[in-house]
C-alpha cells in the first residue's frame, strides 16, 4: 500500500481537475462570474479564454471534434463576459485604460491564437471557429475603438 503524504495527495487533485474534460474550465467561468469586480472578472473571464482555447485544441488534436466545438463555445462565452464586466464598469476606457488595454492585449493574442488553431485544422473542420473569431475580433474592435475614441457625449 503506498502512502500519500498530503502535498502529494493536492496535487494528484489539482492534475486530475485540469485533466478533467471541460469541466474545469466551466468552473473557471463560474469564478469569474462570481467575481465582484468587473474589471477583475474581465481577466478572469479572459484567461479562462485561453484555457478553453487550450483545450479546444486538445480536443481536436486527439479526435474529439465534440470537444473542440464545446471549447470554442467556451471561448465566445467568455470574451462576451468580459465585455460585458468591461462596459458595465461605466467607466470611460480612454481615461481609465487599466482594463480596457489588458482586455484589448488579451483579445489580439487570442484572435491569433485563434487564427492559426483554425488554419492548422482540416479544411472541413474550419467553419467550427469561424463564428467565435468573428466575434473576438469584433469586441477587440471595440475595445481598441474605446481605447483611441473614448465614449460619445
Amino acid at each position: 500500500m503506498v502512502k500519500l503524504r498530503m502535498p502529494n495527495l493536492m496535487l494528484l487533485s489539482i492534475m486530475a481537475l485540469g485533466l478533467a474534460p471541460g469541466g474545469a474550465l466551466r468552473a473557471d467561468l463560474k469564478q469569474a462570474m462570481a467575481e465582484r469586480d468587473l474589471g477583475r472578472r474581465s481577466k478572469l473571464a479572459l484567461d479562462n479564454a485561453e484555457a478553453a482555447l487550450k483545450a479546444a485544441r486538445a480536443g481536436y488534436d486527439q479526435g474529439d471534434r465534440e470537444k473542440a466545438a464545446a471549447g470554442a463555445a467556451e471561448i465566445q462565452e467568455s470574451v462576451e463576459l468580459a465585455f460585458d464586466s468591461l462596459n458595465q464598469t461605466g467607466k470611460n476606457p480612454r481615461s481609465s485604460p487599466r482594463w480596457f488595454k489588458s482586455a484589448e492585449i488579451q483579445t489580439r493574442s487570442l484572435l491569433k491564437k485563434i487564427e492559426t488553431f483554425q488554419r492548422d485544422m482540416a479544411f472541413s473542420d474550419r467553419p467550427m471557429l469561424e463564428k467565435v473569431k468573428t466575434r473576438v475580433q469584433e469586441v477587440h474592435d471595440q475595445l481598441l475603438l474605446g481605447l483611441m475614441e473614448g465614449k460619445h457625449k
